[in-house]
């Protein structure tokens, strides 16, 4: 294991995630997010099936500030639940790993 993890956000639109993607690169809680578009997320929320259009961000940053990234996250996002999910980075090149953490909070 490396201590750096990949976090994935869905949010509802372009304008939401760049407001989210760049809180969190300024702030040096992540090194970089992806924004990738063309999602379909389907999924029960309150009793229903929902069937949206959303935009994934893709957050590259370390173990230790997860909880300061939620927090972040959700103090911005417009959903009552939003998915944050980390998966840990098991492997990586050095020198991008290098960049992580140079380019994050200690």
């Amino acid at each position: 294991m490396t201590g750096h993890i990949v976090v994935l956000i869905t949010v509802p639109s372009p304008e939401e995630g760049e407001k989210i993607a760049k809180a969190l690169v300024e702030k040096r809680l992540v090194a970089c997010v992806n924004i990738v578009s063309g999602l379909s997320s389907i999924y029960h929320w309150q009793g229903k099936i929902c069937d949206e259009k959303e935009l994934l961000l893709v957050a590259k940053t370390r173990d230790s500030l997860f909880e300061r990234l939620e927090h972040e996250v959700k103090s911005i996002h417009s959903y009552k639940v939003p998915e944050i999910i980390a998966l840990p980075i098991v492997k990586g090149s050095k020198e991008y790993l290098d960049w992580i953490y140079e380019n994050t909070l200690a």
